[in-house]
């Protein structure tokens, strides 16, 4: 940046500038069950987003212990106007989608009612002081494979994990694991994820017909 505000933390990392927005909270609370006999969960935010794109959901369970299943999310609403999310829980033998959450998009919202705010040379609102940064945490794809079943159905699933340990305040990107991944036939696989709160692993597991072993889908990790 040649001019303008900038400002930068005690490691030098900029933070806030005139040129270019950070990941911001556009909303956050908590979901829990409210459909298919506790399986299911719609989350409304408490204020419509409306950015463009869908807002980067990322999600943490309650829980700690046992499993936790999610998968089948999607964000509800359309361009411009984002209302909420859906997460379903793996199935029966996992805990009921109950945690917390947060919002993100790369656009800040005009929320503070005094404090600061700032736009770029094209007025695009930048930094609002009552819309926080997330900040990324992790990633990793470093996901080994354990095995192969098949569902009730007889459908191939394949197993990978990584060894975790869930630090306090730390949310998952849900967004990624709700896309259908490419399969080595017509069809596509279907993607979950399990938090193992008591063995201390995270799991992906991957469904389809011909279900290929290769798996390399990044877990992308933020705090507020």
């Amino acid at each position: 940046m040649t001019y303008g505000l900038e400002f930068t933390n005690e490691s030098n990392v900029v933070t806030v500038d005139s040129e270019f927005t950070r990941l911001v909270v556009l909303a956050k609370g908590t979901y829990s069950p409210t459909q298919e006999s506790g399986l299911g969960s719609v989350t409304s935010f408490p204020r419509a987003i409306t950015s463009q794109e869908p807002p980067l959901v990322f999600i943490r369970p309650s829980a700690t212990s046992g499993i936790a299943g999610l998968c089948q999310m999607r964000v509800l609403g359309s361009p411009g106007a984002w209302t909420g999310f859906y997460v379903r829980a793996y199935d029966v033998n996992t805990l009921q989608p109950n945690g917390s959450y947060f919002a993100c998009g790369f656009a800040a919202t005009a929320l503070a009612e005094y404090g600061m705010r700032l736009w770029d040379g094209s007025s695009k609102l930048l930094f609002d002081s009552g819309t926080p940064y997330a900040r990324f945490t992790r990633a990793f794809q470093n996901w080994s494979y354990v095995k192969t079943d098949s569902t009730a159905q007889g459908t191939p699933r394949n197993y990978y994990r990584v060894a975790f340990n869930f630090p306090a305040g730390e949310h998952m990107l849900i967004n990624s694991f709700s896309m259908p991944m490419l399969n080595d036939d017509p069809f596509s696989r279907a993607l979950y994820c399990w938090w193992d709160f008591s063995g201390g692993n995270l799991y992906a597991l991957t469904v389809g017909a011909g279900n290929p072993f290769a798996f390399f889908l990044p877990a992308v990790f933020a705090k507020l």
